[in-house]
């Protein structure tokens, strides 16, 4: 009996080639291989396949202002966008495609995610787009940013596209540690982003998801250029290295201090938050070693700061640090931030405080829903009321807390 069922299921199953299947399965196949200077017009001659044209990709600056077109072979590669303010950047932003009509059609607006990470946008004009058109350029969308994303790893193409300064040596360094700047998933969200973005040097941050535990690391090395920006290194890979030895909040604490101690000697050190947070309890703990205390989000009003024992920075040989305890509720974040940002002085001399940080992400935070939106506006708006100063290093790191379960995903429809 089993086994004829296990046959008429078999034959229940259609396994036949649709358009779009056979449209993204070419494309992957043809992709797999291809050197990454002949992605932009693979990328043109797939989107012409379902009547596309004046094809173009956007890629985010490092900057965070402006969606910079990618040249190549095939694609249209105009002005850089705008984020605030313009169809791509609203694709951008919300995650979330846009369409606008035209005298000659329709221009298409697509979010180029990679998992839930942004990696641009793709424009494409159509007569008129049906629903199965948005299907499949959304897929195909999808799928052109996980190519890119693997391409990336192997190419400078995509790196320098996205440049609109030179950047120091130090910077590149602090660029190419970092991970993903926004994560998404159901249970939480987060999303950072550094100043000055082409002079960076000691400030970074780092994060994982690992089943159900979110970890997130933040540091600030002391000093400026390269050797702030070789000690950040440090400091960023001995955080990993005791995350993955699945060490807790002590001992990674302990690791870090004894790497910087030995490497750089007693007149240097980082100040460094980390954390640990259950996505499905909001059960957050954290270990603070001389940095500024985060700050506790709800309903877009600071409602205290995240205060706790602080142990000595990294390097300096502290006591075994206490970890700090918190019940998150739904909607919750926390935005972890670095000295750079209250210690700047304005435009009229007085130093930027922390009063005035609070003021301003409660007028952020009404404005902006989104995290990633949230905290590219909030980093730029502090650095307006600082009158365009940035002086020292200045990053912020936000963190949402949604709750639930991530099991019913893994249920196909």
């Amino acid at each position: 009996m089993a086994e004829h069922a296990r046959e008429r299921d078999k034959v229940a199953v259609d396994r036949s080639e649709g358009f779009g299947e056979r449209l993204l399965g070419l494309l992957l196949d043809r992709a797999h291989e291809m050197p990454p200077q002949l992605i932009a017009p693979l990328i043109a001659e797939e989107v012409g396949r379902v009547g596309g044209r004046h094809v173009s990709v956007f890629l985010q600056d490092y900057e965070q202002l402006m969606l910079v077109p990618l040249p190549g072979r095939r694609l249209v590669a105009g002005e850089p966008e705008p984020i605030a303010g313009s169809p791509a950047g609203r694709a951008f932003l919300q995650a979330a495609p846009v369409e606008v009509p035209q005298a000659d059609g329709v221009r298409l607006y697509l979010p180029l995610l990679d998992g839930s990470d942004q990696v641009g946008v793709m424009a494409l004009t159509m007569d008129s787009p049906d629903d199965d058109d948005r299907r499949l350029l959304r897929r195909l969308a999808g799928l052109v940013a996980d190519m890119m994303v693997t391409k990336d790893s192997y190419t400078d193409q995509f790196t320098r596209a996205r440049r609109r300064g030179t950047m120091s040596v130090a910077a590149e360094i602090q660029w190419s540690l970092l991970p993903p700047l926004m994560m998404s998933v159901p249970q939480v969200e987060v999303a950072g982003i550094l100043e000055p973005a082409y002079e960076v040097a000691g400030d970074s941050f780092d994060y994982a998801l690992n089943d159900d535990i979110l970890h997130v690391g933040v540091i600030d090395a002391m000093g400026h250029g390269l050797t702030a920006a070789v000690m950040a290194t440090a400091a960023i890979g001995a955080y990993r290295h005791a995350r993955r030895a699945n060490v807790g909040l002590s001992e990674t604490y302990a690791f870090m201090d004894r790497v910087i101690a030995e490497q750089f000697g007693p007149e240097h050190f980082v100040t460094a938050q980390m954390m640990r947070l259950n996505t499905t309890t909001g059960h957050l703990q954290w270990v603070n070693a001389g940095h500024p205390a985060p700050l506790l989000i709800r309903d877009h009003d600071v409602i205290r700061h995240l205060e706790s024992a602080t142990t000595l920075p990294v390097g300096f040989g502290g006591e075994e640090p206490r970890i700090s305890e918190h019940m998150l509720r739904r909607g919750d974040r926390v935005l972890c931030f670095t000295d750079g940002i209250i210690e700047e002085h304005t435009a009229g001399g007085e130093q930027f405080g922390l009063e005035h940080l609070i003021d301003v992400v409660k007028r952020v935070g009404r404005d902006q829903t989104g995290v990633r939106a949230m905290v590219r506006a909030l980093s730029h708006t502090l650095k307006g009321a600082r009158g365009g100063v940035t002086s020292d290093d200045a990053t912020v790191f936000l963190i949402e807390w949604r709750g639930g379960s991530a099991e019913h995903l893994v249920t196909v429809p």
